[in-house]
This record gives structure tokens, sequence and C-alpha cells, in this order.
């Protein structure tokens, strides 16, 4: 006796087919379903379905049924799973599941993806989950979180001090913005945390530009000087193509003592704004740092030689620039002045001994996450002395 199914009124025009499709489902090949109903053309309309979907419909049985055909089981002969489960994270992802979901039935025959990075270890770290979460968490905005209204008044001087600073960190915040950028459009989407965490790090540094500007341009109709030392020094961030030197060139070294120059500005800060737009950004920067540190470890950990090329990168970076001029002589100087916060000889001492004590903890920061990413202390301490002394 064939299975039966009755679709009343209901036409194949207007959503029978997804009842016929569901009674179909549980019939082998070849097995007969008996369609009932009312519709005027329910005969033409299972006629041109079956046709179309690779069934038979025999008007010559009475009554006249479908007969199961196989070719839509036959479309998913082949299909592999893009992971077992949403939550399983593949040691390789196939290019050929293309944006497929983690844990979907991919059906064969998709456009395979043009990406560079598909292997886990290559740019996975356990902790990715957790710092989007935290990231999508601690979002701001910047016309509420800083205090714009409270500026105050600022010496000429200092407030000149704080536009140059104020241009030096746009200008690193833009290659900070351009690299996570540049890197999630090159990874496979299974990694789908590590491309949302470069996603959210990205929308940080579009904020950084932001506020930053904003604070030039506070008391000032122009920003500060652009040295070409500085720029130098960015573009070897940007012309870096691997993903984990980049990361590690950018985030445990670069943003990392970036992280202690806000600190610094912001216990230096001549005004409320400085210091709400140099702590908001701090927060987001000490999450890209951790990420950096976090997964060049795991990396590590995966393939200890992988040493051997962290150390290379920072050696050639250093060859690169060693005959630059380094940090702009205008924005130490500024740095100076802030932590003075007067001309008095004696306040410019303290303000210059700040500084020299801000460049010694930098080092101490870069050789302590370099030591936690698996260089001996010796190495740590030789290879935080090449950084480049334009501190990103």
């Amino acid at each position: 006796m064939p299975a039966t199914i009755d679709l009343e009124d209901l036409g194949l025009d207007a959503g029978g087919q997804i009842l016929v499709e569901r009674a179909l489902a549980g019939l082998a090949p070849g097995d007969r379903l008996v369609v009932r109903g009312r519709h005027p053309a329910l005969a033409v309309h299972l006629t041109a379905w079956c046709r179309a979907e690779g069934h038979r419909f025999d008007l010559t049985a009475d009554p006249p049924t479908v007969v199961r055909g196989r070719a839509d089981l036959e479309r998913w002969q082949g299909a592999q799973r893009a992971g077992r489960t949403a939550g399983d994270v593949a040691a390789r992802a196939d290019p050929h599941w293309g944006l497929a979901a983690r844990g979907a039935l991919v059906e064969p025959g998709g456009p395979a993806l043009a990406v560079d990075w598909v292997d886990r270890d290559l740019v996975w770290a356990d902790v990715a989950p957790r710092l989007y979460a935290q990231a999508t968490a601690n979002q701001w905005d910047p016309a509420t979180a800083v205090r714009w209204s409270a500026a105050g008044t600022v010496p000429e001087d200092v407030e000149d001090a704080v536009v140059q600073v104020m241009t030096y960190l746009v200008e690193n915040e833009q290659a900070a913005l351009m690299i996570p950028a540049r890197l999630l459009s090159r990874l496979h989407p299974h990694f789908r945390e590590v491309m949302q965490l470069l996603a959210a790090q990205a929308a940080d540094e579009a904020r950084h530009v932001e506020i930053f500007t904003r604070r030039a341009l506070l008391h000032r109709d122009v920003l500060g000087l652009s040295g070409a030392g500085g720029r130098a020094s960015l573009q070897t961030l940007l012309d870096e193509p691997d993903f984990t030197l980049a990361s590690f060139l950018l985030s445990v070294l670069g943003e990392g003592s970036f992280l202690d120059l806000l600190h610094f500005l912001h216990q230096h800060a001549p005004d409320a704004v400085t210091a709400d737009v140099t702590r908001l950004a701090a927060r987001d920067e000490a999450r890209h740092v951790a990420f950096g540190v976090a997964h060049t470890a795991h990396v590590v950990r995966a393939d200890p030689t992988f040493l051997g090329r962290l150390r290379t990168a920072v050696e050639r970076r250093h060859a690169a620039l060693v005959d630059t001029a380094g940090l702009n002589k205008q924005v130490f100087d500024a740095l100076v002045i802030l932590a003075a916060g007067s001309w008095e000889p004696a306040a410019i001492a303290r303000g210059w001994r700040e500084v020299l004590r801000l460049q010694e903890t930098m080092d101490a920061g870069r050789r302590r996450r370099l030591e936690y990413i698996g260089f001996p202390d010796d190495e740590a301490a030789a290879l935080s002395a090449l950084h480049t002394r334009n501190f990103m």
C-alpha cells in the first residue's frame, strides 16, 4: 500500500511542494507516494515539479502516484561537514567549504575561497572567543564616552605638545587599523572567532583615529608634524605578508609598547579629554596585545622552530630601519613637556626622566612578552633592544 498525502486545496504554486518533499524524504528510491488534493491544476503542478526535482509522476497508476527518484540524494553524495559541529574548529579548513557555516553539511561543487590561511595553528588562539566576547561587551561611543565638554584650558605650549602627540597617535592607529583589516580578508571564515576579533580590532582602531583626531583639533585648526622615519617604521608592518609575523610585530612588540605610551599619557594628561581618550584606547589595546601574545605563543607551542622566524622578522625590520631617524624629535620633546607640565628647568629635567623611564617600561614589557612566548631571557633582551625607536 503506497504512502498517501492529502494537500486539500493547496497547490504546488503556494507551498504544497514542501509537504510533498517531506513525505518523500522518508521513502526509498522507487517507492510511490499518492498525492491527493482538490487544486484544479494539481496534476500539472506535480508533472512539472517531478521533472525538475528528479522524480517521476505516474499518471497511468490508479490513483496517479509520485515515484521517488534519487537525483536529490545523489546531489549530496560526497558532501562533508565543515567541522563536526558548530563548535568544532577543524585543523585545516577546506577552501571548497567556501562561506558555509562551521558544522554545516557542504554540498560539493561550490566555488573555492581565495584565502591564504586555512590551517588552524597558523591563525588560532584559544583565548580568541573570550576576547571577542569582551570586545563586543566593551564597545563605546566616542560621542558620549569622552567628556568633550570638560576640555578646560590648557597652556598654549602644553596644548602644542598634545596636538603633536595626538598626530603621532593617529598615524600609528591608522597602520593598526589597516593591518587587521588586511589579515581578516585573507583568513578562512571557518576560524570565525579570529575573524570577528580582527574585525572588532579594526573597529577599535577606527574609533581611536576619531578620538585622537578630535582631541588634536579641540583647540587647533591643524595637526602636527609627521616624520618620514615614523612612517617608514609603520610601513614595514604593512609590508609583512605572514599572519603570525604581522601579528607579532604589530601587537606583541608595537602595540605592547604603545599600550605603555597610552598609560604614560593618561598619567600626565593635562585635561580630562586627554585622560579619557588615552584611557579608552588603552582598554582596547590591551585586548589586541592579549590576542597577539596568545596567538604567537600558540604557534610556537605547535612548532618551536617558529621562534627562529620571529627572531629573523625582528632583525630584518631593525636592518630596514637602522638608517632612519626613529621617533620624531618633536614627539619626544612633546612627551617631555607633557610630563614636565611647565618650562621650568627642574620640571623639564623631571619630564626627561619620566620619558626615559617610559622607554625602560616599554623594554621591560617587551622582554616579558617575548619570554612568555618562549624566548630565553637573554635573547628576549637582545630582541627587545632591536625594536624600532618609533615605539610601534
